[in-house]
């Protein structure tokens, strides 16, 4: 297992994640919805995104 990489990858998914929630937080505003997120519920969605990115990058064998 190379540590280095999965260090990487898992530094570009904690970057991307909240950019991907905010973006999609943005759309909905756009769209007329509004949303109240508290620090907790950021938290989770911030690491469950994380993961899903995290799962979309990383090569099958």
């Amino acid at each position: 297992m190379d540590y280095k990489k999965s260090i990487l990858y898992l530094a570009i998914c904690l970057l991307l994640s909240p950019v991907v929630v905010y973006l999609v937080l943005l759309a909905a505003k756009a769209a007329g919805s509004t949303y109240e997120m508290t620090h907790g519920e950021t938290f989770i969605i911030w690491l469950l995104m994380a993961i899903v990115i995290n799962l979309s990058i990383t090569k099958k064998t």
